[in-house]
């Protein structure tokens, strides 16, 4: 399992609904086939693009942008996120 738990804060919040990206702090391990893979089997969407970040407190985020055909606000009420 690389995702952790998903991020909710402002920014994550408004990436959701700007740019159909959702958040998530990742294992330091994960790979970006990982998460991306990860992704669309728990959720069932398509994934367009994965991009992670290290943080200075030493999570590994990412940056999980979903395809256009499916709606990032609609995980998110999954999470119980938005």
């Amino acid at each position: 399992m690389a995702i952790l738990y998903p991020i909710v804060t402002e920014k994550a919040i408004s990436l959701i609904e700007l740019e159909n990206t959702l958040m998530f702090v990742v294992e330091k391990e994960a790979t970006k086939p990982e998460i991306k893979k990860e992704v669309e089997q728990k959720y069932g969407v398509k994934v367009d693009k994965v991009n992670v970040q290290n943080t200075m407190k030493g999570k590994k985020k990412a940056y999980v942008k979903i395809n256009k055909a499916f709606k990032a606000d609609q995980i998110a009420a999954k999470l119980k996120i938005a």
